[in-house]
């Protein structure tokens, strides 16, 4: 996946587009991202033990890693990458402004 866990990315498509943040998890096998402040939904929270109140928790929803590009400061947008480097010295670099991403 061109996204990993920490990178600043920027939404390209849906009702969040435009909006930054950072990823908090990847799920490679569904190719969905998880993104801090982007995407959130009211979840309602039943009584239990644990939570004797109940009530409602906002949380982020997950969002197609193909909707979202790496933040490049540099270039002032989302920026596509490629691989550069061999064996354990792969990076990623983004191609307008060849700013590498690790």
């Amino acid at each position: 996946m061109h996204v990993k866990k920490g990178d600043e990315v920027v939404v390209l498509a849906g009702n969040e587009k435009g909006k930054r943040g950072k990823v908090l998890r990847t799920m490679e096998s569904e190719r969905l991202v998880i993104v801090e402040g982007v995407n959130v939904r009211t979840k309602t929270m039943p009584k239990t033990p644990q939570n004797p109140q109940g009530g409602t928790v906002n949380r982020e929803v997950p969002v197609a890693a193909s909707n979202v590009l790496i933040w490049s400061e540099k270039a002032g947008k989302g920026v596509r990458t490629r691989m550069e480097g061999e064996g354990s010295s792969k990076a990623r670099v983004g191609i307008p402004c060849g700013t590498k991403f690790n």
